[in-house]
């Protein structure tokens, strides 16, 4: 069938899409802006989403969905991998100098994901000072020990817990995976979001710097936590998050000098404007590849 600019096939067990650009698993997957996502054997990647788990490849401007259905690409799939985006006019408007045309080739298959805002919440409360590894651990055993169980290729993978789910357990139980000093960053989230709800919609509403005075209610949630829920829920692309790291980065490539949070932010703003979270993630993984700022 053709279906919002490609044409979509149901094939053996899953979804061929064809037409596909700006697509790279490896970017997409392991440019830090997810934690559910594993490499296989044979290049391709196993993840669990919205309580689905499907398998990606891509070749070619091919990209294969095993165990997706029709119905589960349209209504899941396709504003997941951003797929209504043309990248290519992204890429043209942050490809404002030197270090961004060499950051866009070199990570040029990134999308941003569009994630569930509950699982994105909790998953960079959880980033905060810790290592990927880590962190997929930690997720991996939140959703084991408090998601339902999904089979797949004779493998057990879990859905993420929802926010009343956790808000049920005890402080004792949730610590049991392993998150230390968050485990009572998680307690206390699930419990407010239990309570109240978790609307991106309003967050997007609002100017980028109460939606961040908004997030950062939540314990845990400083201003870089904040912007990465914000651009990886796909409630806001305007941001861009800036750890310690991030401004070394940002000091190395662009200032020559020490600058401050506020100092970088305006740059970003300025510089990218509205895609100035695109420009992040393509800025934050050609950097870590390369070593840049370490």
């Amino acid at each position: 069938m053709h279906y919002r600019g490609y044409e979509v096939y149901g094939d053996d067990g899953g979804v061929r899409v064809e037409g596909v650009r700006d697509f790279d698993p490896v970017h997409i997957f392991e440019c830090g802006q997810c934690f559910r996502w594993y490499r296989q054997p044979d290049g391709s990647y196993t993840g669990v989403v919205r309580g689905k788990v499907a398998n990606v490849s891509y070749s070619s401007g091919v990209l294969k969905l095993d165990n997706v259905s029709l119905e589960d690409f349209r209504q899941v799939w396709f504003d997941y991998f951003d797929l209504g985006r043309d990248y290519s006019l992204i890429k043209k408007a942050v490809s404002t100098d030197g270090i961004m045309e060499r950051a866009v080739e070199f990570g040029g298959g990134i999308r941003i994901l569009r994630q569930e805002p509950w699982e994105t919440l909790i998953s960079f409360i959880l980033s905060a000072n810790n290592r990927i590894p880590r962190i997929m651990k930690i997720i991996s055993e939140i959703s084991r020990l408090f998601g339902a169980e999904i089979k797949y290729e004779g493998e057990s993978y879990y859905s993420f817990p929802d926010a009343r789910t956790l808000a049920s357990c005890s402080l004792e139980q949730i610590s049991e995976c392993r998150a230390g000093y968050r485990c009572g960053y998680i307690h206390e989230t699930a419990a407010a979001v239990a309570g109240s709800g978790f609307d991106t919609g309003k967050l997007a509403a609002m100017p980028a710097a109460d939606a961040r005075k908004e997030l950062m209610k939540y314990r845990g949630v400083g201003a870089k936590v904040a912007d990465c829920v914000l651009l990886y829920s796909g409630a806001r692309y305007d941001v861009f998050p800036v750890d310690v790291w991030v401004k070394r980065v940002m000091e190395e490539l662009y200032f020559g000098r020490e600058a401050s949070f506020p100092e970088i932010h305006r740059f970003a703003a300025e510089r990218f404007g509205k895609y100035a979270g695109f420009a992040q993630q393509y800025l934050f993984y050609y950097a870590r590849e390369h070593k840049i700022g370490v």
